[in-house]
């Protein structure tokens, strides 16, 4: 259970907060600057992760998106342990929250914006942060686990 409600929690995070971005979407294209080196903006992205496969039929990255969430989903209900399910349900629900963007706008809403003078990390959004978080958390897993049961 602790996989499908982290991905339902990503899922939500990711939704809320894509259509907060969306409904002010004229006032954040020009970039608000919250602090330095970080602006919040609104950014259509219809490529993957650094605008790649950019211009790429819109479907076929569904396709892609929804292949991956079933084997990811095989994986969760075979994972050993809480680490592993949780990792899992992260990435499922970021990926989810992409989807479904591509699905509605075929492209994919970014607003976070960070900078370090005049370079600019592209702009990503909180699906991308909870697919990187769980691939993280899924190559920490081993270790997390030996932790923990040696603690035990």
């Amino acid at each position: 259970m602790i996989g499908v409600f982290a991905a339902l929690a990503a899922f939500a995070i990711d939704q809320i907060t894509k259509a907060i971005v969306v409904a002010n979407a004229v006032t954040l294209s020009a970039g608000i600057p919250v602090f330095p080196g970080f602006n919040l903006v609104f950014y259509s992205n219809d490529g993957v992760t650094f605008g790649m496969l950019g211009g790429a039929p819109w479907w076929s990255l569904i396709a892609l998106a929804l292949a991956i969430c079933v084997w990811l989903g095989v994986m969760l209900f075979r994972a050993e342990n809480a680490v592993e399910t949780l990792a899992y349900g992260a990435i499922i629900g970021g990926a989810l929250g992409n989807v479904i963007d591509r699905v509605r706008y075929r492209a994919v809403t970014d607003f976070l914006d960070f900078y370090i003078g005049t370079t600019h990390w592209p702009a990503f959004n909180m699906a991308d942060i909870f697919v990187v978080s769980g691939v993280g958390l899924l190559l920490a897993a081993p270790w997390i686990s030996v932790r923990r049961s040696i603690k035990s």
